[in-house]
This record gives structure tokens, C-alpha cells and sequence, in this order.
């Protein structure tokens, strides 16, 4: 019985000793497991420690170096701003000093003009004192006498600088005038349109005539009263003439007989309804004239009366140039010229287009074109600058920018080429009549004559009273008096001519 317990007991207690050795060695091969992988975790983390302090090296590396750069770039920046201003300031002292040497030099010219000045007076008293005892003159004439020839050297000297200064800026003006007109023309081609005093309607047969004058005359009394024009009916075969200086109540009466020969019907009620409907469409026709001009040109927005006024100026003429075709001429040019100054192009074409805008008022309201056409465009608040051409390109008041100017050098150009317009013979007669009374009136003139249609008058002096030095400040006396007396398109030159003869006889 105890040898059973006691087996029993060994028994027990071996698998219990088994059982702590089997749980020991299991614990021991889980504790190695566990060390060996924190080993692993912290080899790495180590490992990713050195790599993020690599980065964070690289980084400040590459940080200081961008520093070091823009440090270097700043050094050399500042070099280069001190390197400018030590030019500067050696330019300012080089300034100075030839500033300084300038200074001593007008010091110097200046004390040798006051010694000059005293020398002069010196000698003035001198030649007074020689001239009382040689010419036996009291003071008073001496000294007048001595003065005359001071003046006459002193004119002497004044005129030649004069000339020496009006040749250089004529030259350099022609020059830039030349290529801007030059450039303007070649680079605009206008047509031109003559406008006669006659329109012509065809009839189909000779026995309109009898109709268009009616019983007793009836009807072409009612036309010529209704119309406004003269009609001229002779033995020329299936034409009349209708005869009147204003265009557009011409253009009008022939409209209106056209429709009347094409109807059949004439008597004084139809020619009143023909007339009546020819009026209405025809100002619809000039507002839409005057509308297309203006939306061709790009210069809307513009205020419907003056839109309806350039239309207007279709039919109307001057110097037998019309109008309109001139105004266009005028506005295009002007745009060009100044657009070579740069000038505002598109407001010089504006001021073109309205710088005659009065003369589609003249023959229906009366008096001068340029009020008439300022006040219709301040009444519209029109730019200052086309307001200002309108007074300028007849001479009102001076141009007060580039724009104005082109707009009278286009005028100029435009009415003055030839062929452009016909002027009545009185008027052509009468002008270069007061152009040469104007250079006879002057002082010394022995005779004066016109040439070249009245674009250049040649004055002849007498060589006895005239001098040299006198003929230059007489040339511009007469042409500013002509500037202020005549009309003219274009320029008119003068020059002056001294010529001295001796006439003796061989006997």
C-alpha cells in the first residue's frame, strides 16, 4: 500500500517536474522570440532616425547654400550700385569743373564786352570830337550823324543774322513739311469734281416742251416760281436746260420735270405734288448721304443735323470745287498729316469732314461760313479742336494743335492744286490788283507786279533808298500786310529786288 503511494507520489511529482521544465523551456523560446524582435523594432528605428537626420542635414546644406547665393548675388548688386555711383559722382565733378570753366569763361567774355562798350563810347566821343572840328558840326549833329551810321551798321548786322536764321529754319521746316504733305498726298488719291451752273433733262419727244410750257406759258411759270430755277427751253432737239447757281434747288427742279415728262401729266397741281415728294426724298437721301459718309469714316456718334448738313454739302459748290468732295479731300488729308505729327488721326479727320460744314448754310441762311458752321457745332458740343479749326482754316484765330494744322495745310492744299477749282475772273483780277498795291504803297518801291496766277508778286526798289540790309525786314512788312488784306488759298511769295544802273555815253 505505502509502495503504491509512493509511486503514485514520484509519478506526481516527475510530471510535475516535467511539466515545469516543459513550460520554462516554452517560456524561455517565447522570451527570445520577443527580444529578438524588439531587437529588430529598434534596429529600425535607429535606422530610420539616421535616415531622417540625413534628410534634415541635406536639407539645411542645400538651404545654406541657396543663402550663400542670394548673399553673394546681394554683395554683387550692391558693388554694382556703388561702381554706378562713383561714375555719377565722377561725372557730377567733371560737370562741375567744366561748369566752373564755362562760368570763368563768360566772366571773362563779359569784362571784355564791358572794355569793348567803353572803347565804343570812347571812340564815339572821339569821332563826335573830330567830326565838330573837321565839319565844322556842333555836338547835337555830330552826334546825330554818328548815330545814323551806328543804326544803318547795326541794321546791317541785324538783317544778315535774320537771314542767317529764317534760311536754316526754312530749310529744316520745307524739309519736314515736304515729307508730310508728300506722304499725305502719295498716300490719298481724291477725285475731283467740277460743278456746273447748268443740268440738262432729255425729253422723249419735242412735243414735251409744249407740255412743260403749258397754255400761255402756265406751266413753266408755275416751275420756274415753285422751283426756283431758270428753264431755258430753245431749238436745241429733245433737251432743256435748267439753269441755277445752288446746286441742290437745281438738282431738285430736275428731278422734279423728270418725273413730271415720265408721268405725262403737268399742270401747276401735279408740278406742286412732284415737288412736295422730290423735297421729302430728297432730304431722306442727303440724311442717309450724310449718315453712310460718317459710319465709313468710323466717327460716330455724330448729332443727326450735322450728319444731315454734310449730306447737304454734296450740292454745293465753291470756285466750281464741290463741296462735299472737297471736304473729304480736306479730312482725309488732314488725317494722314497728322497722323505722320502723331496727332490724333481720327480727330483731325473729324475736324476735316466739319471745317466747312457752314457752307451747307450759307445759301439758305446767309453770312459767313465760318460763324455759321462754329455755331452749329458748339451747339452740338463738338470738340474744341474741330471748333478751333473751323476759325482757322480761314485765318479767325491761330491753330492751337497738330490736328488744327493739318486741317488747314490740307485746306490750303486741297483748294489751291490746280485744276481743283475756277474762280471768277473779277475776283482773280481784283486780287492780284490790291496784292500789288500793297507792295507799291511801301516806302522805296519803285513799281510791283503779280506772276504766277497771282501766287508770287515781285517788288522792284530804288536802289537810292533801299539798302541791303533794308530788304529783308521789307519783304516780311509786305507779306505780313498782304497776310492781313488778302484772301488767298495757298501762299503767295514775294521777293524783293534792288538793282543799281549807271548809264554814261560814249560820244
Amino acid at each position: 500500500m505505502i509502495g503504491e503511494i509512493s509511486i503514485s507520489t514520484v509519478t506526481a511529482i516527475l510530471g510535475a517536474l516535467a511539466s515545469y521544465f516543459f513550460v520554462k523551456n516554452e517560456n524561455k523560446k517565447q522570451f527570445k522570440y520577443y527580444e529578438t524582435e524588439a531587437k529588430a523594432k529598434a534596429s529600425a528605428i535607429s535606422h530610420e532616425a539616421e535616415r531622417k537626420l540625413q534628410d534634415a542635414n541635406i536639407k539645411i546644406k542645400e538651404k545654406e547654400i541657396e543663402l550663400d547665393k542670394k548673399f553673394q548675388d546681394k554683395i554683387l548688386e550692391i558693388e554694382k550700385h556703388k561702381t554706378e555711383l562713383l561714375i555719377e559722382l565722377e561725372d557730377i565733378k567733371e560737370k562741375k569743373e567744366e561748369l566752373s570753366i564755362r562760368k570763368r569763361e563768360i566772366e571773362k567774355k563779359e569784362d571784355y564786352l564791358d572794355l569793348l562798350e567803353q572803347q565804343k563810347q570812347e571812340d564815339i566821343a572821339k569821332s563826335i570830337t573830330i567830326l565838330e572840328k573837321s565839319a565844322e558840326m556842333t555836338k547835337e549833329e555830330a552826334k546825330k550823324c554818328l548815330l545814323k551810321q551806328v543804326e544803318e551798321q547795326s541794321q546791317l548786322e541785324m538783317a544778315q543774322l535774320i537771314r542767317k536764321y529764317e534760311k536754316q529754319a526754312h530749310h529744316d521746316a520745307k524739309r519736314k513739311a515736304d515729307y508730310i504733305i508728300s506722304q499725305a498726298v502719295t498716300r490719298y488719291a481724291g477725285e475731283f469734281a467740277g460743278e456746273r451752273l447748268i443740268n440738262i433733262v432729255n425729253l422723249p419727244s419735242d412735243e414735251h416742251k409744249g407740255r412743260i410750257i403749258g397754255k400761255e406759258g402756265r406751266n413753266i411759270k408755275s416751275l420756274e416760281q415753285l422751283l426756283g430755277v431758270d428753264i431755258i427751253i430753245d431749238e436745241t432737239p429733245g433737251v432743256i436746260i435748267v439753269s441755277n447757281f445752288n446746286l441742290y434747288r437745281r438738282a431738285i427742279a430736275t428731278r422734279t420735270i423728270e418725273l413730271l415728262v415720265k408721268d405725262g401729266r403737268i399742270h401747276p397741281g401735279r408740278i406742286e405734288a412732284v415737288h412736295k415728294k422730290v423735297e421729302s426724298e430728297f432730304e431722306q437721301k442727303i440724311l442717309e448721304e450724310g449718315e453712310n459718309i460718317v459710319v465709313e469714316l468710323g466717327l460716330l456718334p455724330m448729332d443727326e443735323e450735322l450728319m444731315r448738313l454734310i449730306g447737304r454739302m454734296k450740292y454745293r459748290a465753291s470756285y466750281g470745287q464741290n463741296a462735299l468732295a472737297h471736304t473729304l479731300e480736306v479730312a482725309k488729308l488732314a488725317s494722314l498729316m497728322a497722323a505722320e505729327m502723331d496727332g490724333d488721326h481720327k480727330l483731325a479727320l473729324r475736324a476735316g469732314l466739319l471745317h466747312d460744314i457752314g457752307k451747307a448754310l450759307t445759301q439758305d441762311v446767309g453770312g459767313n461760313h465760318v460763324d455759321l458752321g462754329v455755331e452749329v457745332c458748339k451747339r452740338h458740343n463738338e470738340h474744341p479742336t474741330v471748333i478751333n479749326a473751323i476759325y482757322a482754316h480761314h485765318g479767325h484765330r491761330e491753330p492751337d494743335s497738330i490736328e488744327s494744322a493739318a486741317v488747314c495745310a490740307a485746306d490750303a492744299i486741297s483748294a489751291s492744286r490746280p485744276g481743283a477749282r475756277r474762280e471768277v475772273l473779277e475776283s482773280f483780277v481784283n486780287r492780284v490788283k490790291e496784292i500789288e498795291d500793297i507792295a507799291r504803297e511801301q516806302r522805296g518801291v519803285r513799281d510791283a507786279y503779280a506772276i504766277n496766277a497771282g501766287r508770287e508778286v515781285r517788288v522792284f526798289v530804288d536802289a537810292g533808298k533801299v539798302k541791303d540790309a533794308q530788304m529783308t525786314l521789307l519783304s516780311k512788312k509786305i507779306a505780313k500786310e498782304i497776310e492781313n488784306k488778302v484772301q488767298y488759298p495757298g501762299e503767295i511769295k514775294v521777293t524783293v529786288i534792288r538793282e543799281k544802273r549807271d548809264i554814261n555815253y560814249a560820244r
